[in-house]
């Protein structure tokens, strides 16, 4: 059997991160929880995790698009993938032409709208450990 993969996520909405990680955890899933970006950043930079779920309003605004682009200047953390869960959509009336993430906006590997369907957030998580190992291999 393979090594249960380590997660991260950072948001700071308690009840939206316990049925998030109740539904990794049943996804055989290590799940770490970060309730604020300072708290977050600390965890990105102690443990080594196969993936990040962010959120993108926390705290004083957009702080999960800080955390996102500080991540992709960080040699020891860009090739973890990302995956926002956010409703910065129906928050910010906030659009991506043409696709899911604007490629413009800032880098990360997907996005998906709070509130998320515990298949599809199975589903996303999986394939984006499947695709960064891959990469990783092909170096």
């Amino acid at each position: 059997m393979s090594e249960q993969k380590q997660l991260l996520i950072i948001d700071d909405d308690p009840d939206f991160v316990d049925g998030i990680k109740s539904i990794l955890t049943k996804g055989n899933y290590k799940v770490d929880v970060a309730y604020t970006p300072k708290d977050g950043w600390a965890a990105l930079e102690k443990n080594k995790y196969d993936l990040l779920l962010l959120d993108v309003m926390m705290g004083r605004g957009a702080e999960g698009i800080m955390i996102a682009r500080k991540l992709g200047k960080d040699v020891n953390l860009r090739e973890m993938p990302v995956l926002i869960i956010t409703s910065i959509r129906e928050q910010m009336a906030f659009l991506f032409p043409g696709g899911a993430v604007h490629p413009n906006f800032v880098n990360v590997d997907e996005l998906v709208e709070k509130p998320v369907e515990p298949k599809l957030l199975l589903e996303k998580v999986s394939s984006l450990i499947k695709s960064s190992e891959s990469k990783k291999k092909k170096k």
